[in-house]
C-alpha cells in the first residue's frame, strides 16, 4: 500500500491509543490495517492469529497459491495489491459455475466447488456464514487442507461456534473471535499480509535474507 501523510498521522493515532501490546511485529501490522480500515479499536482485542498463520500465508502468497473469496467485495478489495505483487489467481464463490443445490446458498456452494478444485488454496471468508460453515465441514472431513483461512463474517446465531470449530481444526488461520466482522476487515487482513509477504519474499518469490 502506498502511504501518504494523512495515513501516517492516522497510524500514529492508532499506535498511541493501543499502546503496549503482545502482538508480534507482523501481527501488529495486520491489526493496524484492520483498525485503520474500520476505526474500530475493539478489533485489537478480538483478532486471533493461529500458530504460524502469517508465515504460512506469506509463503503461500509467494508460491502464487490460488486465493478463493466468498463475495465480490473482498475480491475487489484485494485484487489491486495482488496484481501489483505476486499476481495470484483470485476466484470468487459467487462466480463459480455450479449446479443449484437445495439448502445451500450460492456463496456456500461456490466455496465448496472451488475448494474441490483448489484444496490447498488461501480461503478468505469475509461475510458469508454459510460459506464458512461449508469450508469448515470440508476441513473437518479432510477433503481440503487450506494454506490459510481468513474468517471475518459477522453474525448472531452460529458464527461464534463456527469460529471455535475453525480454531479446533488446526489449520493456519486468522479470525475475529466475536460476532463482529466484514468484507472490509477481510480485505484489510489480506492486503496487510500481501505487503508483509512482498517485503519477505520479493518479486522472485524467494525468501529474502
Amino acid at each position: 500500500m502506498e502511504w501518504h501523510v494523512t495515513d501516517a498521522q492516522s497510524l500514529r493515532v492508532i499506535d498511541n491509543e493501543i499502546g503496549d501490546h503482545s502482538f508480534s511485529p507482523s501481527e501488529y501490522e495486520i491489526v493496524r490495517r484492520v483498525i485503520y480500515a474500520t476505526a474500530e479499536f475493539d478489533y485489537a482485542r478480538q483478532i486471533h492469529f493461529s500458530d504460524q498463520a502469517l508465515q504460512s500465508g506469506a509463503a503461500a502468497l509467494a508460491a502464487r497459491t490460488t486465493i478463493i473469496v466468498d463475495v465480490p467485495m473482498v475480491q475487489v478489495g484485494i485484487t489491486p495489491a495482488i496484481q501489483a505483487t505476486f499476481a495470484n489467481p483470485v476466484y470468487c464463490s459467487m462466480d463459480a459455475l455450479t449446479r443449484p443445490q437445495k439448502g445451500k446458498s450460492q456463496a456456500a456452494w461456490g466455496i465448496e466447488t472451488l475448494a474441490q478444485r483448489y484444496p490447498e488454496g488461501i480461503f478468505v471468508i469475509g461475510t458469508s456464514e454459510a460459506a464458512l460453515a461449508s469450508l469448515i465441514d470440508m476441513i473437518e472431513t479432510e477433503r481440503v487442507r487450506p494454506a490459510l483461512v481468513i474468517a471475518t463474517p459477522a453474525g448472531f446465531v452460529d458464527i461464534v461456534a463456527l469460529k471455535e470449530r475453525l480454531q479446533d481444526a488446526m489449520i493456519p488461520h486468522v479470525r475475529i473471535n466475536n460476532r463482529k466482522g466484514s468484507a472490509v476487515v477481510a480485505a484489510a487482513i489480506v492486503n496487510g499480509l500481501v505487503d508483509l509477504a512482498w517485503q519477505a519474499y520479493g518479486k522472485d518469490g524467494q525468501q529474502l535474507p
